[in-house]
């Protein structure tokens, strides 16, 4: 799709030809987000921006409802991402006082089925996992994805300075999702194994060298996480996501409070934490009946 003149970088994900006053708002409404994010969501509303072909202010709920309907042969988590962010983008117009009317916000999104239980590997399979990858750097960035929880953007993003030791062990700070920062506390295994990759780099430098000298791609880390998947035997198609989700399920297997895997992870919301138990319930009252 054509770019939107002033509106976005080509780095960022180009949008429909639309008003000025659209690209600006499009603009500030993918601003200080991920660069991963950003192109994501330009192409949802570039693709919506050019089913409707009027400005944004003119849009009505008709419009929006006649748009969700055209994706109805998508399948639903497309269907929901690609209207979560058209969604987003009236409501903040209307925040800002760009648009009179949020039309967006009598808009349903299709329910969900959850599919978290598919995508939380066995501890066994972790190990496995780790054991097998033989690149040091694959093997520490793996072992930091699940012993910290942390997101691919936060791993990516990791400089030297943003570790420091405690005692016979360490900690990370992660400048995580919606611009928190967090610290995570590692064990003294991981901590070690981390810190063995340091060599002679600077406090700036980055923890996860690409072969450049720079930051590992967003992509790359995907690569290497579904390369050790692969070896591991695993037929699903892996994410560095699951190593996210294994360390939730498996904190609150082994007893971990629900608030602190919560602030582990940088969750909003203990809601959020709380579907890894419901993914993986310790008990059910289906074992209590005669059958």
């Amino acid at each position: 799709m054509p770019e939107v003149a002033g509106a976005l970088s080509p780095a960022a994900g180009a949008i429909a030809p639309c008003s000025d006053q659209d690209g600006e708002l499009v603009r500030l409404w993918l601003h200080g987000r991920p660069p991963t994010t950003r192109r994501a969501y330009a192409g949802d509303v570039g693709r919506f921006l050019a089913a409707v072909a009027k400005p944004l202010v003119a849009v009505t709920l008709g419009d929006v409802q006649a748009y969700a309907d055209s994706l109805a042969d998508l399948a639903p988590a497309t269907q929901a991402r690609q209207l979560s962010a058209v969604k987003s983008l009236l409501a903040f117009g209307h925040r800002i006082g760009v648009l009179p009317v949020n039309v967006g916000a009598a808009l349903r999104l299709p329910k969900l089925r959850s599919r978290l239980a598919e995508r939380i590997l066995p501890e066994a399979t972790v190990q496995r996992l780790l054991a097998l990858e033989v690149d040091p750097r694959n093997r520490v960035l793996l072992r930091l994805a699940y012993a910290g929880g942390l997101r691919v953007s936060e791993l990516v993003g990791l400089a030297w300075r943003d570790l420091q030791p405690r005692e016979d062990a360490g900690q990370v700070t992660v400048f995580g999702k919606g611009g928190k920062t967090r610290t995570v506390l590692l064990s003294a295994a991981t901590w070690t194994e981390l810190t063995a990759l340091r060599h002679d780099a600077g406090a700036d430098d980055p923890v996860f060298r690409s072969r450049r000298g720079g930051h590992l791609d967003p992509r790359q880390v995907r690569r290497i996480v579904l390369g050790a998947a692969q070896r591991a035997g695993l037929e699903a198609k892996v994410s560095p996501h699951w190593l996210r989700h294994a360390h939730a399920s498996h904190a609150l297997d082994r007893g971990a409070p629900v608030h602190l895997v919560a602030a582990t992870l940088g969750h909003a919301s203990i809601a959020t934490t709380g579907k890894y138990a419901h993914a993986r319930p310790s008990d059910s009252s289906s074992r209590y009946l005669a059958v």
